[in-house]
């Protein structure tokens, strides 16, 4: 290993540990202060605390890995770039490729052992995590009674509509296992009810008033079963106490929970994958068979007398007579419906099939796509760094905070569509790592060029023009105005002498141009401009009115959809499909105006003999999504080009 690639890769293993110490320490905090509901008041020791902690630091590698990442990259070449480093590489004939290879050696091996982390410590970190709260949440489970749910505590299941200050209860209902300890036997209803005992007490004491009891009656006989007796009766105040005593002696290495997905390695998912996918074959194959049987209305209805073996290619309601044709269509109306009955019944539970192997599959995936998304956010940080020139923790820590929430929430958003079913799982588990793949290859290739992050000229002079933000020595020709004709046609010709700059020749054309003079006028007043500009500037107004409306249906496409999210979120599904159906109206207009307008600008580039200035599809197709900033650009873009076409017409 040389000198350099010794030094590189020291900074930032120094700056990678602290960073990965800090935001680890953050994230545990984070973790203990979203469950200390389930760990106050258990009298757990310290060890359990340890174990808990243990368990669920594995799981927050995929969070603070990639961040560490991107911000120790950021902070390692921001401060090269800001100490001058860089260019003293540069100067000897290093470039930042060469600076980064070795460093890069490095994160492919954090890749790599990021992957054999995420398939074999994360699944036992959630296979122990996860039990270990089940065990914990057995422990005084009088403190985690909640409202508006059943608490299930021993062979009692607890609900209440709403509970006043510690104690009193409102809408109380209990369900009573019986001895199989899987039915409920039986069930209390009461309107109200007061916990009496302490919350370290072994036994929770209830009572319940003004309530009523429902017992299953168990018999012998298979026929008295069938009848369904039960008992019924009603009460004052009623007193249970729910013994805790062998709740609590809890066993925390029990592992009751062992094949959610969250808790296989990849060779336990592929299996399991394969065996769901055959089970929803083979429910898919029965379901269609089922469906198939309940569609026989042939065999239920007896045809005439025909021949066999015959081609027959008449209506299929003749080979009936009256009779049966009234019985064939009442017989197939009761057979759609009550196939479409069974569908309909059948959709629910496909649905949570295939979100079920959804998991299975954005499970599978996301333990490659960590690694790879360390590699990639390592060359979305490192150029980045170099490009800001700025190290430490501030202007570094914005920018990867930033970054990497952008990079999360896709992945978020992706995946939980996907675990819908309206995405597809695998493109989900990929989705935010190919979304910063683009971005690596932009930040390397310009850090790479020594250029900046953006062209800012080219981004600025556009909004200042669009928001006629002047500069201080910036020329108001707004004078020309108070000129009449015969002084404006002289600022035209001879601007020079006048002491005007040329741009002045073009505001008093457009003076000339609000008179209601036209180009033909022009030359009788002794301007002598070519009359191709008098195209040009048609081409351009079209241009303008076919943007305009673009922009319009833009915004009302944009309006309308967020509309839709709100009024669906609301339930106010009426309205949400209104709003739905305009919005895709809207940008499908906006579409064709779209088209139209880039059309315009392309003739307009023709016209002018600048081929090399026509707006690329590429870049549009790009900012189609936000095309409130592509309509500024290209619109002051023209503008500017049409002056420019206009002086250059002027002989």
């Amino acid at each position: 290993m040389k000198i350099l690639d010794r030094y590189i890769l020291t900074t930032y293993l120094k700056t990678f540990i602290s960073v990965f110490v800090i935001l680890m320490m953050i994230f545990v905090l984070q973790t203990i202060w979203l469950y200390i509901k389930e760990l106050a008041g258990k009298d757990l020791d310290i060890v359990v605390i340890v174990k808990f902690l243990a368990y669920f630091m594995p799981k927050l590698i995929p969070l603070v890995l990639p961040l560490t990442i991107l911000l120790a990259s950021i902070m390692v070449f921001g401060s090269f770039a800001e100490n001058y480093e860089f260019a003293a590489m540069k100067s000897t004939g290093i470039s930042l490729q060469r600076a980064m290879s070795g460093l890069s050696v490095f994160i492919v091996i954090l890749a790599i052992t990021t992957f054999f982390f995420s398939n074999n410590v994360i699944p036992w970190a959630e296979l122990n995590s996860y039990n270990l709260r089940r065990n914990i949440a057995k422990l005084k489970p009088a403190m985690l009674l909640a409202e508006g749910q059943f608490n299930p505590v021993g062979t009692y299941n607890i609900k209440f509509a709403k509970k006043i200050g510690e104690r009193d209860l409102i809408d109380v209902t209990i369900h009573i296992k019986g001895k199989n300890g899987r039915t409920n036997a039986t069930a209390i209803k009461s309107k109200t009810g007061k916990l009496v005992s302490n919350e370290d007490s072994e036994v929770i004491k209830l009572i319940l008033f003004d309530g009523h009891y429902y017992s299953d009656v168990s018999r012998t006989k298979q026929k008295d079963k069938n009848k369904n007796p039960f008992a019924k009766s009603s009460f004052e105040k009623k007193i249970i106490n729910i013994d805790l005593s062998t709740l609590n002696d809890v066993d925390f290495d029990e592992k009751t929970k062992t094949d959610n997905y969250n808790m296989l390695p990849i060779s336990g998912l592929t299996k399991t994958i394969d065996s769901l996918v055959e089970k929803s074959e083979s429910d898919h194959e029965a379901f269609s068979k089922n469906l198939h049987q309940r569609a026989g209305v042939l065999n239920k209805i007896k045809q005439k007398n025909t021949v066999k073996d015959s081609a027959y290619s008449g209506a299929l309601l003749d080979l009936f007579d009256t009779k049966n044709k009234i019985k064939l269509v009442d017989v197939t109306i009761r057979t759609i419906s009550n196939s479409k009955q069974f569908i309909n019944s059948k959709k629910s539970s496909v649905q949570t099939s295939k979100a079920w192997i959804n998991r299975h599959v954005i499970s599978l995936h996301e333990k490659f796509a960590l690694g790879f998304a360390c590699i990639i956010l390592f060359f979305v940080g490192a150029p980045l760094g170099a490009l800001i020139r700025k190290g430490g923790i501030g202007l570094p820590m914005v920018i990867a905070i930033l970054l990497f929430l952008s990079y999360h929430f896709i992945g978020i958003f992706a995946t939980n569509s996907a675990k819908t079913g309206d995405f597809n799982p695998i493109l989900a588990s990929w989705f935010s790592t190919l979304v910063m793949l683009p971005l690596g290859v932009f930040l390397t290739k310009r850090a790479t060029a020594d250029r900046g992050l953006f062209e800012f000229d080219g981004i600025m002079e556009p909004l200042k023009r669009a928001f006629k933000i002047k500069e201080k020595d910036t020329v108001d020709y707004k004078f020309l105005y108070n000129y009449n004709n015969s002084e404006l046609i002289d600022v035209i010709n001879k601007y020079n002498t006048l002491g005007h700059e040329e741009t002045s020749r073009y505001e008093a054309i457009k003076v000339l141009n609000s008179r209601g003079i036209s180009i033909t006028q022009f030359q009788e007043n002794g301007i002598h401009i070519n009359k191709s500009y008098e195209a040009s500037e048609a081409i351009k107004t079209n241009y303008k009115d076919h943007a305009k409306f673009a922009i319009t249906l833009y915004s009302i496409g944009v309006i309308l959809l967020v509309l839709f999210f709100v009024f669906k979120n609301n339930k106010l599904l009426p309205l949400a499909t209104a709003s739905i159906q305009l919005s895709i109206v809207s940008f499908v207009l906006f579409i064709i105006y779209f088209t139209k307008s880039f059309i315009n600008a392309s003739q307009f580039y023709n016209h002018i003999n600048k081929k090399h200035k026509k707006p690329k599809l590429f870049l549009l197709l790009l900012g189609l999504p936000l095309y409130m900033f592509t309509y500024i650009f290209l619109n002051e873009k023209i503008k500017e080009d049409l002056k420019l076409n206009c002086l250059e017409s002027l002989k």
